[in-house]
């Protein structure tokens, strides 16, 4: 069966927080991509608590994952990560249809520090084509549902990635890392979510790991400038430290934005860093109130 979107789906929730909270050290530079290679089971559980959380998509543990990060042996790696998010997918104790979106961060993810906060990165369109199309054609080639091409802060690197999926058969998402009405390099938002408009291979454009209250903002701006499904899922609210790679202040996240957003667009709604199992059930609720899901995944 081939992803749509005719109805609202859940998103997971933030797969390191997950994974520490199992007692995984996160702390090197490849992150949680790290356990593709030393713990693939942990992974697993981490998708299958979501899916069991009320999640109906796995964002892959890809997002960290590169040939920079793992030599010779990222292509398996890179597919193994979607594997993994499939059998989690048919361990998980539940009863409706279950997806799979490959991560494809974006090139300041890979060089660990903080950099996907701020983009302008000082390379030109062909280099950032040139990093993001090997790993996107190996993860395509595994066939996930979806790609989730996220945390995106420039506008630069959105065309990039718009250049390297019209070579890819597979369908999009385009999310961006943002801050209060601008990417995260400093673009207007209405900017970047057009880029979508006539690409017919993107089936939802919006943001995340972002403020929730920026996103609240960004939703039907997304809708209104793309005239496509809103995809949004943002942090905890907390700060991130990319020095001491930790998250500090209060959570701001309230499940109860979900609806408005819903009202306003968004068709793909779930949370990014800091937020758990927990939260993606309560955001569940809001998705579905009362309302039966979807059919069994086992088909």
């Amino acid at each position: 069966m081939a992803f749509r979107l005719d109805t609202p789906l859940v998103l997971d929730g933030g797969l390191s927080n997950q994974l520490a909270a199992a007692g995984y050290d996160l702390s090197d530079r490849l992150w949680s991509a790290r356990l593709l290679r030393d713990d693939p089971a942990a992974i697993v559980a981490a998708h299958r608590a979501y899916f069991e959380a009320g999640a109906d998509i796995a964002t892959t543990a890809s997002y960290q994952a590169s040939y920079a990060g793992f030599g010779d042996d990222a292509p398996e790696l890179l597919r193994l990560s979607v594997r993994l998010a499939r059998q989690a997918s048919f361990q998980a104790n539940v009863d409706r249809r279950l997806w799979v979106a490959a991560s494809v961060g974006p090139y300041g993810a890979v060089l660990a520090d903080g950099s996907e906060y701020r983009g302008r990165y000082g390379l030109s369109h062909r280099e950032l084509v040139d990093f993001h199309r090997p790993r996107i054609e190996v993860l395509a080639s595994a066939s996930p549902d979806v790609l989730a091409l996220e945390t995106i802060p420039d506008v630069d690197e959105a065309e990039a990635l718009l250049t390297v999926i019209a070579d890819v058969d597979i369908p999009v998402w385009l999310s961006f890392s943002i801050d209060g009405s601008f990417t995260r390099a400093g673009q207007p938002l209405a900017e970047a979510f057009a880029l979508v408009r006539d690409v017919p291979s993107v089936l939802a454009v919006g943001v995340n790991c972002c403020d929730p209250l920026d996103a609240a903002a960004a939703v039907p701006l997304a809708a209104a400038v793309s005239g496509k499904p809103v995809v949004v899922y943002p942090n905890s609210g907390e700060g991130w430290d990319p020095i001491a790679r930790s998250w500090d202040g209060k959570p701001t996240f309230d499940p109860s934005l979900v609806p408005t957003w819903i009202r306003d667009g968004a068709l793909l709604v779930g949370g990014c860093c800091q937020l758990g199992p927990a939260d993606i059930t309560a955001i569940s609720a809001h998705v579905n109130p009362g309302e039966s899901r979807p059919a069994s995944h086992r088909m």
